[in-house]
């Protein structure tokens, strides 16, 4: 099943983006730190529609950690989900680290020997957000069409950082998934801080979800344990205490995987994880009789509040719904469809050939004339000359 879920959401991912010799998901890009003294690598992926014409070119950016590890994975779940409506179209920055275990550790762990080749390096991620905060936050939006709202993802020493993060610096990111998160850490620091700072932060709008592997059971089960054998369990449930508890953390879920490893719960809890994150974005269902441009208008209003800035309603969903109404001879309604586009996407060449189609269907061929000759303005194509010298006989 989870090799068919795979295949499924990477085939979609990938479709738009093929060339003839080529199957492209996005490309290399690299800048410079001087907080971190080196160049740092990133991929970074544009939903495939980025080039059209009219649209705003805006989107809101999922920063993830160990992009090398889990760059196309957030990819395939985020183009899968937003070309079904459950989440919006996404650019993914996928941040390479060069020391792993210096980047995403806040603090070094005095547990193990300082002199450990395992964690000698561990200790930079404070310096190593400064960096995302100062330098890459800044670039991508100068450097590509971002958008204000970002997301941080990571799993296992990445989904640390993501707590971290949340805990110590939230205005960072509008949201967080932290995929079974190392909260052990250092003794457990976070633990330390999140009891302190998970209160009274101005952080209503903020939203957490952490998928861990294995089953609550199995959680549960450790708690009266004092070992280092079961210190992420206990430390897990600790921290997923606290922010349940926590009135500051409004918008916040856990979910325990019973089938999933600490490897292979980054599928599933990214999928989910996104779905929770961005359940304010599923279309209610409604017969499409009943639907009118002032509840599209009033339904991206409130996304345009849960987001943080304008949204508008996506081009070719209400074309599509401007042409479902032309077809059922309902002519006002497909009007107020297309000219909803047209005041929305005014550069779109497109919206005028929808309403040219309308006035054409009315019988009324200075109007459907009209909206070509705007139409040819913006995209000066054979298909449209044809369709005017067609209506002009």
């Amino acid at each position: 099943m989870r090799t068919l879920l795979v295949l499924l959401l990477l085939s979609m991912a990938f479709n738009g983006f093929a060339s003839d010799s080529q199957i492209v998901i996005g490309h290399k890009d690299s800048i410079y730190s001087k907080v971190l003294g080196e160049q740092r690598h990133i991929w970074v992926h544009l939903p495939g529609n980025q080039h059209k014409p009219g649209g705003t070119n805006k989107y809101p950016v999922v920063y993830v950690l160990d992009g090398d590890e889990f760059f196309t994975t957030t990819v395939a779940t985020t183009e899968f989900l937003s070309r079904n409506g459950l989440c919006p179209e996404m650019m993914i920055v996928g941040i390479l680290s060069t020391d792993r275990m210096h980047d995403l550790t806040p603090w070094h762990d005095a547990v193990v020997p300082k002199d450990s080749d395992l964690v000698r390096t561990s200790g930079g991620g404070e310096q190593f957000t400064s960096f995302i905060t100062k330098e890459l936050i800044p670039y991508i939006g100068s450097h590509y069409p971002a958008a204000s709202y970002r997301m941080l993802a990571g799993h296992s020493l990445g989904g640390l950082l993501v707590l971290n993060t949340l805990v110590n610096h939230p205005e960072m990111f509008n949201s967080y998934l932290a995929m079974d998160p190392a909260i052990y850490w250092a003794g457990q620091r976070l633990l330390q801080d999140a009891a302190i700072k998970l209160k009274n932060r101005g952080m209503d709008n903020k939203r957490l979800y952490m998928g861990l592997s294995r089953s609550r059971r199995l959680y549960d089960s450790v708690q009266g344990d004092k070992t280092l054998a079961t210190i992420f369990e206990r430390s897990v449930l600790l921290f997923d205490s606290m922010a349940s508890e926590s009135s500051d953390v409004q918008h916040y879920r856990a979910k325990y995987y019973n089938d999933e490893t600490h490897n292979t719960v980054v599928m599933p809890a990214m999928y989910d994880g996104l779905r929770f994150i961005f359940d304010f974005f599923q279309m209610p269902g409604l017969r499409r009789d009943s639907v009118t441009t002032d509840f599209y208008a009033g339904r991206y209003k409130m996304i345009s509040k849960q987001m943080g800035y304008a949204v508008l309603p996506p081009e070719d969903l209400i074309n599509n719904m401007g042409y479902y109404f032309l077809q059922q001879g309902k002519y006002d309604k497909a009007r107020s469809f297309f000219q909803m586009n047209i005041d929305n996407y005014p550069k779109s060449f497109n919206v005028y050939d929808s309403m040219s189609d309308l006035y054409t269907a009315e019988n009324d061929k200075p109007k459907a004339i009209e909206y070509l000759e705007k139409e040819l303005k913006l995209e000066d194509h054979p298909y449209i000359r044809k369709k005017l010298e067609d209506l002009r006989k």
